[in-house]
């Protein structure tokens, strides 16, 4: 599977949870995301970061629910849960609170607000689990490699420090140490950061070995058209995305996002003329990548359609608290995402050698 595939299911999920806050929805994006991770990841490093996307989703939850609690909300309530002691403030701060009334509204309008975060994270979490880091980077244009490398080295510390903090901590645990308290994290993380350095160490090594940094020259002329159509492609695909994932620029969104990606791929190929490196192996882009990565498009194109038409129903409210209802045919279109759990290929299972055997 392309690992570009991946990514584009996995953004088409994230655009589809930035359109609403309806947690039975955002809670339906996650089992969605969920399921196809657990039939189809491997057993890399990389894929053990799910985990980690998910509590630190739980995080951002409970941190926005103690900053609504602490500092207040513009939602007005009636179910008066509790009232905080409330600190003085002066009259340039006027509008900001600490402390003081919470009320039930406030909390569940934090909750939607902080899922809806969360739900993105844990997206962008699936695609990490998912998709090849060293693949995704051999599949970038010329004109990226440079920048695709660091991309991936800053993306793969993450996994593989989370991988041997749980390498460690069993070790740990056979051993019959503790694995928990301050004395024990100080002793895991210096062995987790020796092994990043030395990882560090052997990625820069490879990286000169390989002829990293080596430009070839180009006319002038072919350098400025370049920057112009990369600077101006990638405007237009900033302002292009914030008007899909804003709520009143669907119209003008579509059209600008194609004219800039456009114009971003036409920089990106005449920048790939100073890029002297061979590709062994390119991964194609087959039947299946389409699929997969129609699916995220769809669920994206399904939600910002029903957006449009349903607005109420993806965005229920909090004054006067309701229980928020199920959208019938967004969630339909949210069950769309789970094709990749079916149509992609099954990850490769490590073989036991003859000599493995033998022993």
């Amino acid at each position: 599977m392309h690992a570009g595939a991946w990514w584009l299911w996995a953004l088409g999920l994230a655009v589809a949870a930035s359109r609403t806050t309806n947690p039975l929805l955002l809670g339906l994006l996650v089992g969605v995301a969920g399921y196809v991770v657990a039939a189809r990841r491997t057993d890399a490093p990389w894929a053990r970061s799910y985990g980690a996307f998910v509590k630190l989703g739980l995080a951002v939850i409970v941190v926005r629910l103690v900053f609504s609690a602490f500092l207040g909300s513009p939602i007005p309530g009636s179910h008066l849960i509790v009232t905080l002691p409330e600190v003085p403030l002066p009259d340039w701060a006027k509008g900001v609170r600490i402390g003081g009334r919470v009320t039930a509204e406030q909390l569940v309008f934090a909750l939607y607000d902080g899922a809806k975060l969360a739900t993105l994270l844990i997206c962008v979490g699936a695609a990490n689990a998912l998709a090849n880091p060293a693949r995704l980077l051999k599949s970038l244009p010329g004109a990226l490699y440079e920048a695709g490398v660091a991309v991936v080295v800053a993306m793969t510390f993450a996994p593989n420090m989370v991988a041997d903090v749980l390498r460690l901590r069993t070790a740990r645990r056979l051993r019959g140490r503790p694995t928990g308290g301050v004395k024990a994290i100080l002793q895991i993380g210096l062995p987790v950061l020796e092994g990043a350095l030395e990882r560090s160490v052997a990625v820069a090594a490879s990286m000169d070995a390989r002829g990293y940094g080596r430009t070839a020259a180009v006319p002038p002329t072919v350098r400025r058209t370049t920057t112009a159509l990369t600077l101006g492609g990638l405007l237009g695909v900033c302002a292009g995305s914030y008007g899909l994932l804003a709520a009143e620029g669907a119209g003008y969104g579509l059209p600008l996002l194609i004219i800039g990606l456009v114009a971003a791929l036409g920089g990106l190929r005449l920048g790939g003329r100073r890029s002297v490196r061979t590709r062994y192996r390119p991964d194609l882009w087959g039947a299946r990548a389409w699929l997969v990565a129609g699916s995220g498009a769809a669920v994206a194109a399904l939600m910002i359609r029903a957006s449009a038409y349903d607005p109420a129903g993806l965005h229920p409210g909090v004054v006067p608290l309701v229980a928020p209802g199920l959208p019938l045919w967004p969630a339909a279109g949210i069950l769309l995402g789970l094709l990749p759990a079916f149509v992609a290929p099954l990850p490769a299972t490590p073989t036991t050698t003859s000599e493995e055997k033998t022993r």
